[in-house]
């Protein structure tokens, strides 16, 4: 798929090196299409063990072991978005996907001690808008053979005849699937907060938080804006989306209530300003943001310790 030949350094094969080099893409791929850095991590591993399980023989011959990697892993996560459907049937709550940090915030990343750290997943997911939250609770509506199809055309620029293969289904089907995914994310598309006041409009909903002002939280929320909570059925969180902003201001003052010495710090939250909440030095709460109108329109707060694996060594000193 549009990957060069690779090979190996005596010409006869692929080369360990090039083959490695195509996990960032797959990690890229796949966490956009699953919506879970562990499923994109597991599935990227079993597109890896089945190339490798291949003899050598049959390895030589395949002329873009990068095409054959990404048809493999794509597939994979098709079977998994089918199976995930069940799986979010008997999730308990609502279900959010799972929340990366900046890389340079990653657990064991640049920050997290000094001196070279091992490669981790931060350094190889790229934050763009294809993984903003907003966007990605879209691409949850999506069948998985339109997500599919979406993703790898509209974000990863694969042709139509390539996509074909992956999904099963002719070009032309491929090409009426990442439309009608084209039309449900410009439909939930809301008038956009220029990037230069997001992080301002966060902050100020941070101050009103701590300081337990819910008329200034009311006036920062959108009066119709929604907040989705996702505990998993591990931890406290309301199983309903919360409506409205004098609702959603509550909840929130009953939640810091509930909890004194919680510590509210500004992370970037999928490549925009968004919250993390501390209790007792543990990261409790990823909040991520929809901004529009220069009002919070939509927050989705993830609490599912489960999704919280990559924000646990955060430290206040910034916040």
């Amino acid at each position: 798929m549009n990957t060069p030949p690779a090979a190996g350094q005596d010409g006869s094969g692929p080369g360990p090196g090039a083959i490695v080099g195509e996990r960032r893409r797959l990690i890229n791929i796949a966490y956009r299409l699953l919506g879970s850095l562990a499923e994109a991590e597991d599935a990227v591993q079993e597109a890896y063990a089945r190339w490798y399980a291949m003899p050598r023989r049959q390895q030589e011959a395949v002329q873009s072991p990068g095409a054959w990697l990404t048809t493999v892993a794509s597939r994979i996560c098709l079977d998994l978005l089918g199976s995930a459907r069940a799986r979010r049937e008997r999730y308990v709550g609502e279900w959010i996907p799972e929340p990366l940090p900046d890389r340079t915030e990653w657990v064991g990343g640049p920050a997290g001690g000094g001196g070279a750290a091992p490669a981790d997943p931060a350094d190889r997911i790229t934050l763009d808008e294809s993984v903003n939250m907003a966007f990605l609770v879209v691409l949850e509506s999506m069948t998985p053979a339109e997500r599919v199809a979406f993703i790898l055309h509209d974000v990863f620029r694969y042709p139509f005849a390539e996509i074909a293969g992956i999904v099963g289904r002719t070009p032309a089907a491929c090409r009426q699937l990442a439309s009608s995914g084209r039309r449900r994310t410009r439909a939930a598309q809301a008038p956009a907060t220029p990037k230069a006041g997001q992080a301002g409009l966060v902050r100020h909903f941070k101050e009103a938080w701590e300081a337990g002002d819910i008329k200034a939280l009311v006036g920062l929320l959108d009066p119709e804006a929604t907040m989705v909570a996702d505990g998993g059925g591990l931890v406290g969180a309301a199983l309903r989306p919360v409506e409205g902003s004098e609702r959603i201001a509550q909840y929130l003052l009953h939640i810091a209530g509930r909890a004194p010495g919680l510590v509210l710090l500004e992370r970037t939250v999928n490549g925009r300003p968004g919250l993390v909440a501390q209790h007792a030095g543990v990261t409790v709460t990823v909040a991520a943001f929809d901004l529009a109108g220069g009002r919070i329109a939509r927050i989705w707060a993830v609490r599912n310790p489960e999704k919280l694996g990559p924000w646990s060594g955060l430290g206040p000193a910034s916040g």
